[in-house]
């Protein structure tokens, strides 16, 4: 189930990232001779007007073929080369930019239809096989005191449970309506020592309005940690910490063992990180053709194509050697 999370999180990611790409490709009259979601042979495809869609092998990845990028096709009067420069910086800029909303689209869907954990003393999961499984503990239990001590909210709880690791917990709860005592065993967690019963709390689903509000506002903040990140790592104030494609992998399948709202939440952080990462001025990705286009805007004419090709060629390179070593760095740190 990891792998199949991951297959879907990395295509949704890819086929956004494209689908913006395309969108003000077609919006700007460019010729979009295919539109791909995969990789590797065709398994369906059809043609709608002017472009082909295929499904292809490899459920990766994707990718648009444009008039006018490469091949014979360069004297194609609504091929990408012909446009003006701004319409082709529009054209590379609108994938990154579908990262930005496709992120905001997913926390909008989690804080309408999924919910989010909210503040109260109220039992909203209780996990199979552990102690608050064992002792009867249901899903919907209010908490009204633990060894005495009264509970109002979630943290409380949480303050009380975690500082008695392998204590015999007596807790108080109220359950449709009426009121008991349970005795709780609790465990000690291996990694932070404090105590755990197995349980999560309660979840309420939002307005569309509140809704709307939060989901932006989380996209933003987040994309605002992830610039702020980015310029300490590249001014040596933090250490780099990257990972790769297993390291990723690894990652989602953490997520997804807390629950479909953990895995959109994720995949929606990772969108903004590839957004942004892709309009970093690195030869192979979106950021260097920026820079570019802004350059033979300013000169009047295009860097001979021949040469772009040759630094985008060499960006490539340097990029697929730096995801080898991280993707050996991320194998490591998983059998270790």
């Amino acid at each position: 189930m990891t792998i199949v999370w991951a297959l879907f999180v990395f295509s949704l990611l890819i086929v956004a990232h494209e689908l913006g790409h395309f969108l003000v490709a077609k919006k700007a009259g460019i010729k979009v001779e295919e539109f791909a979601i995969g990789m590797g042979p065709a398994l369906v495809q059809f043609k709608r007007g002017e472009t082909v869609y295929s499904l292809r092998a490899l459920p990766l990845g994707g990718f648009n073929r444009m008039a006018g990028m490469e091949g014979d096709d360069q004297d194609d009067p609504r091929g990408f080369n012909r446009q003006p420069v701004l319409v082709r910086m529009a054209v590379i800029a609108a994938g990154s930019l579908m990262n930005f909303v496709l992120a905001v689209a997913l926390f909008i869907f989690v804080f309408m239809v999924l919910g989010i954990p909210v503040d109260k003393n109220v039992i909203g999961r209780v996990e199979p096989g552990r102690p608050a499984a064992a002792a009867g503990l249901q899903p919907g239990d209010r908490v009204i005191s633990i060894n005495g001590v009264p509970v109002d909210s979630w943290m409380d709880m949480v303050q009380e449970i975690n500082r008695r690791p392998e204590e015999n917990l007596s807790l108080e709860i109220e359950r449709a309506g009426r009121r008991m005592v349970v005795s709780v065993q609790s465990e000690r967690d291996p990694g932070t020592g404090v105590g755990l019963i197995g349980i999560g709390p309660s979840w309420e689903r939002q307005g569309l309005w509140r809704s709307l509000y939060l989901g932006f506002s989380q996209a933003v903040s987040i994309t605002a940690a992830i610039v702020v990140s980015l310029i300490e790592m590249i001014t040596g104030k933090i250490a780099p910490d990257v990972v790769g494609p297993v390291g990723i992998v690894q990652m989602v399948g953490q997520a997804a063992s807390f629950g479909l709202a953990n895995v959109l939440s994720f995949t929606a952080v990772l969108s903004l990180d590839l957004g942004l990462i892709n309009l970093l001025p690195i030869p192979a990705l979106d950021g260097s053709r920026l820079v570019f286009l802004t350059w033979e805007g300013v000169r009047g004419r295009p860097l001979d194509p021949a040469k772009e090709n040759i630094i985008h060629l060499i960006g490539f390179a340097l990029l697929m050697g730096l995801l080898l070593l991280i993707t050996y760095r991320d194998i490591l740190r998983l059998f270790s």
